[in-house]
């Protein structure tokens, strides 16, 4: 009885801290979202999953897009909207945004709370 005790107390803090430790940051600062958001994207676009995906379909395009990224509060990729582009042919923009919109960022922001990012990505 007397070693059960500390090992379930020992057990419980374990498992408190694991969950403590596997959450996402909470940001709230716009630059500091702006600053992960453009680290996290660049991440994404030289990933070898991406590269993959985009030498498959689309192993020609060279160029670069002004884009802007709309997150919301779990982290969620809300909006994907061009602003300016090299890149011309429409089905790799689709295949850009699709991508995008898909992704889901590690960090949350306060609640009702929504970042509008500009990204410029050169491919």
């Amino acid at each position: 009885m007397k070693t059960l005790k500390p090992l379930l107390l020992f057990t419980f803090f374990l498992l408190c801290t694991t969950k403590a430790l596997a959450q996402r940051p909470l940001l709230t600062d716009e630059e500091v979202v702006s600053e992960m958001v453009t680290k996290e994207i660049d991440q994404v676009f030289h990933s070898e999953e991406f590269t993959k995906k985009k030498n498959k379909k689309f192993a020609d395009i060279k160029g670069t897009m002004v884009i802007d990224i709309g997150v919301v509060q779990n982290g969620k990729v809300s909006s994907f909207f061009k602003v300016d582009s090299d890149i011309k042919n429409i089905d790799f923009i689709n295949f850009m945004s699709d991508y995008i919109l898909q992704h889901k960022f590690q960090f949350k922001l306060e609640k009702q709370q929504r970042y509008k990012i500009r990204y410029i990505a050169t491919f």
